[in-house]
């Protein structure tokens, strides 16, 4: 069971996943940085000084001035300001992944067709008949 363990684990597409899965994780850290650092502020700043981090509604009726206190008080809370980052971030990193599929494509040259076989020895022959048959 220890071979077969190891024979899997070592083999090239299990690595190649688990070196994407790792480079996708610290990738998608960056788009969560890059949309609630800096894209949602500027986003909030034209909206009229809106934190999307900070919009929530608090399912008791209880009136928090922040998120953070309602999360404090243990109220139960709709944070869909935070659903909102997730969002753009996922739009974000699906659009960065479709352009490096598309680049990738476009990368790869695509194989000319192989050339058409030409006649079988048996063709040939019967060819040859045919014409000789016609010049008679």
């Amino acid at each position: 069971m220890l071979q077969e363990f190891k024979a899997f684990a070592l083999r090239g597409n299990v690595m190649d996943l688990a070196v994407g899965v790792i480079i996708g994780a610290a990738f998608g850290k960056i788009v969560a940085s890059m949309t609630n650092d800096v894209i949602m502020p500027v986003v909030g700043l034209m909206l009229g000084k809106v934190d999307f981090s900070q919009l929530f509604i608090t399912l008791s009726g209880a009136d928090y001035a922040t998120l953070q206190e309602a999360v404090d008080a243990g109220a139960p809370v709709l944070k869909y300001g935070v659903f909102m980052n997730s969002v753009l971030d996922f739009v974000i990193l699906a659009f960065i992944i479709f352009m490096m599929v598309r680049a990738m494509n476009k990368l790869k040259k695509a194989e000319p067709p192989p050339p058409p076989a030409g006649p079988t020895p048996d063709q040939v022959l019967l060819t040859e008949i045919r014409d000789a048959l016609k010049n008679r």
